[in-house]
């Protein structure tokens, strides 16, 4: 893989994983904590939140891809590439979807049990995170 591609791809990934850690891991459970932060209250700062984190993850996202195809990289760089594009559109095509849906629902005054496409988010999210930390070590290597 050549330099200039490598260098970028490894700056970018981790940019990717700080803003994954400092938004999903800490952001979104202390919101809930706050003092006066209702459960519409934070649902709606989540729901703006998340849709400039995801929109940013999907330009980080095209980005480390760009990167990774023109530097003509190994295996070992492409498959977790390519597993952290997957993860993400998973997120944003399948369970954010199905998130908004339900905190309409929530906004518009029902009242609804936890929900558990919240778990499957954080499931995914975890995963993400934990290959965007395996393709940076690896992308260092290189």
């Amino acid at each position: 893989m050549n330099a200039t591609s490598a260098a970028t791809a490894t700056a970018v990934t981790f940019v990717w994983l700080g803003m994954v850690l400092a938004i999903s891991f800490l952001e979104a459970p202390l919101k809930f904590r706050a003092p006066g932060v209702t459960i519409p209250l934070g649902l709606g700062i989540g729901r703006l939140v998340f849709r400039a984190l995801n929109t940013v993850e999907a330009v980080l996202a095209v980005a480390v891809v760009t990167a990774v195809a023109l530097g003509d990289a190994p295996a070992g760089i492409a498959a977790p590439t390519a597993a952290v594009a997957v993860l993400l559109l998973t997120q944003l095509i399948v369970v954010r979807p199905a998130l908004n849906r339900r905190s309409d629902r929530v906004l518009a005054g029902e009242d609804l049990p936890r929900s558990r496409g919240h778990l499957w988010y954080v499931a995914l999210e975890i995963l993400k995170a934990g290959t965007l930390i395996a393709l940076g070590t690896r992308l260092l290597t290189v």
